[in-house]
């Protein structure tokens, strides 16, 4: 191994140890108990009452991490624009941490019919619907989005280097799908009236079930691939 890949491969490690820090510090500002332990038993019931909605947004987070994780393995040099981008990954997620818990606390609350706690309170009606989808779509589709980039700086890294990386083409096409839906849901949240009927705030929330286009996409980039 020559000096010049010794040296990325240590650039490159340091960067995979901040951006999994920075991550697992994102995760403890999901703790169900915040920085109090509970003095009584009605105390604990009531905090183990968000472990749901924190089990939702750990697995988003963990879901986005990983992404990176993958992206490492298809991308191996220490470069200034994976640098960047990688660091574009942590501040949108350190942004995405708050409107994700509010939206799936507040979700399981209400779904529960109140019987899970949620300290999100919404006093502003389809006002306050609206800001919290638009940031919370605009979040997840910047860090979709950041993937995307990553995927695609991997891919022609590759190129560049005479090798088609289908591994990294593959990604790239999976991490788009996200990345439009959640631009989608924080257009059709921002443009909806606020006069709209209560089931119509629903709508921005729904379209992330649209998530299960991943697999055709991946089918689809198979098929194609395949005989190559």
């Amino acid at each position: 191994m020559s000096l010049t890949e010794q040296r990325e491969g240590i650039e490159a490690g340091r960067l995979d140890m901040f951006v999994d820090g920075a991550f697992a510090f994102i995760l403890t500002l999901l703790l169900i108990g915040g920085d109090k332990i509970p003095d009584s038993t009605d105390k604990l019931l009531y905090m183990l009452g968000g472990v749901p909605a924190f089990a939702v947004c750990f697995f988003q987070i963990a879901f986005f991490w990983h992404g990176h994780v993958r992206w490492r393995k298809r991308c191996h040099s220490a470069d200034s624009t994976g640098r960047w981008l990688s660091l574009l990954l942590v501040f949108f997620a350190m942004i995405f941490v708050y409107p994700l818990h509010m939206v799936y606390s507040g979700a399981f609350n209400s779904l529960s019919g109140g019987a899970l706690p949620s300290d999100f309170q919404m006093t502003g009606g389809p006002a306050d619907m609206r800001a919290l989808f638009v940031c919370f779509g605009f979040a997840y589709a910047c860090m979709a989005g950041t993937l995307t980039l990553l995927f695609l700086h991997a891919a022609k890294s590759a190129a560049k280097r005479g090798f088609n990386n289908l591994d990294a083409r593959r990604e790239l096409r999976i991490w788009s799908v996200p990345a439009t839906i959640g631009l989608a849901s924080a257009l059709t949240a921002l443009l909806l009236p606020l006069s709209a009927p209560g089931w119509a705030w629903s709508i921005p929330g729904f379209m992330y079930s649209l998530l299960f286009l991943i697999g055709p996409v991946v089918n689809r980039f198979n098929r194609r691939y395949a005989p190559a």
